[in-house]
């Protein structure tokens, strides 16, 4: 069971760091998005931590 809550939040992880990348890369970032998308994956690192 556990392992595959830190295999879920791994996945969210990557995803994140995905839509982080995208958002990046556009013509004109958002900001607020870009900060937005930075927590959550932090929030999540940090829930990986202590797992």
């Amino acid at each position: 069971m556990q392992s595959s809550h830190v295999e879920a939040l791994k996945a969210k992880h990557a995803g994140l760091e995905a839509r982080l990348h995208a958002e990046q890369i556009r013509p004109a970032p958002d900001i607020a998005m870009i900060q937005q998308l930075k927590k959550r994956k932090l929030k999540i690192k940090e829930e990986l931590a202590s797992c």
